[in-house]
């Protein structure tokens, strides 16, 4: 969550000190947790070699080339992410990425960041939303390779426009608006790249007036996802089953 969002729980202290753009989260809920907090993480242990290995979950599952994005976007996490998708294209250039969302948003530049890079290397990213894909979340759900865009049958997209604050003079507030007007025509632009059903920048404009909440299925009317994932029944080349 950016400090330029304008939700409910925020200092003034902490907005007057925020300087860069953000989005809204989907919920007051969302908005407490933070993404540098402790997580419980397992480990998992496995005989090579006639030894032991131990690691966390999520390095284990980065050998299979499953990166997991959860919690509030910010530059820590984003970090992290680039990371990961750097490593695995080094890897194996050719070789699908999968990524599995289940965030609430958080800052523009650090969901760009990793926007970027997903668009940047050789290695395809299919993108899965469980849980929900809010936001900048949903940006990056949409950013996905083409046809490979995914999300669970209960899970929830919500999209809208960049919010942001700013505290100062007059004149730096209006460079601030300008700035931020900029943003919005450029995610726009995003949107309308990748979703299925062509829609103008107009329409696109008008969908992102207002937080606009959906389920997977109103998710895939739209065009954000390729496909409803239930259960490894029907897979894909790539081993996503799509129903």
């Amino acid at each position: 969550m950016s400090g330029l969002s304008l939700a409910r729980g925020f200092s003034k202290a902490a907005m007057y000190n925020a300087s860069r753009l953000g989005w809204r989260p989907s919920s007051n809920l969302s908005s407490t947790q933070s993404s540098n907090g402790w997580t419980p993480t397992p480990y998992v242990t496995e005989t090579v070699g006639g030894g032991w290995h131990t690691y966390d979950i999520f390095s284990r599952l980065l050998k299979e080339r499953i990166v997991c994005l959860n919690g509030t976007v910010d530059e820590t996490v984003s970090a992290s992410i680039v990371a990961q998708l750097l490593f695995l294209e080094a890897e194996s250039p050719d070789k699908q990425i999968n990524l599995y969302i289940n965030t609430p948003g958080g800052s523009v530049t650090a969901g760009l960041a990793i926007y970027d890079t997903m668009s940047y290397i050789a290695s395809p990213v299919s993108t899965i939303c469980v849980g929900q894909a809010a936001s900048m979340g949903s940006l990056l759900l949409c950013g996905g390779a083409a046809k490979k865009r995914y999300a669970l049958p209960h899970s929830s997209i919500m999209v809208h426009q960049p919010s942001g604050g700013y505290f100062g003079q007059a004149s730096d507030i209006a460079i601030h608006a300008k700035e931020i007007l900029r943003v919005r025509e450029q995610l726009n632009g995003i949107y309308k790249r990748h979703l299925t059903k062509p829609r103008s920048l107009e329409e696109i404009e008008r969908l992102m007036e207002r937080d606009k909440f959906m389920g997977a299925e109103e998710a895939l009317e739209l065009g954000i996802v390729d496909g409803i994932l239930d259960r490894r029944n029907e897979t894909t080349e790539e081993g996503a089953k799509i129903s």
